[in-house]
């Protein structure tokens, strides 16, 4: 089981790349990172966060949160899809092209460090084992 510190942070650090996506492309751009009015990260970000938030809750993310397939794959998914539905009927930008990067760098954020957390849990498993 879970610990709930260790969900707590899962998510937390899902929520952390999703904002890093948006200000690497607000960046990428040459927008600033805040924006008119110093919401433009916050205009740019909150399609995907929430998208992430119901991601989590419809995958059940919280029961292994740290699974790469059975948890990363569905929360990017919803992730992408969600946000780009969100960015559209908020009249946000979707071109093909900006959803090809969004998809391929949110799969490496939010199922690459999980792939990177279980090969680290592997190895200290395989390292004790050895160890005993």
């Amino acid at each position: 089981m879970t610990s709930p510190r260790t969900t707590a942070l899962a998510f937390a650090l899902d929520l952390v790349l999703v904002i890093a996506f948006a200000a690497l492309g607000r960046a990428s751009h040459q927008e600033a990172v805040l924006g008119a009015g110093g919401l433009g990260l916050v205009e740019t970000a909150w399609p995907f966060a929430v998208a992430l938030a119901v991601a989590w809750l419809v995958t059940l993310a919280f029961r292994k949160p740290l699974a790469p397939v059975r948890t990363g794959l569905p929360v990017w998914v919803i992730t992408v899809a969600g946000g780009m539905l969100l960015r559209a009927v908020s009249g946000q930008g979707t071109a093909i092209a900006f959803i090809i990067v969004a998809s391929v760098t949110l799969l490496l954020f939010l199922v690459g460090w999980r792939v990177i957390a279980t090969l680290i849990a592997r190895a200290r498993a395989a390292s004790r084992a050895r160890a005993a």
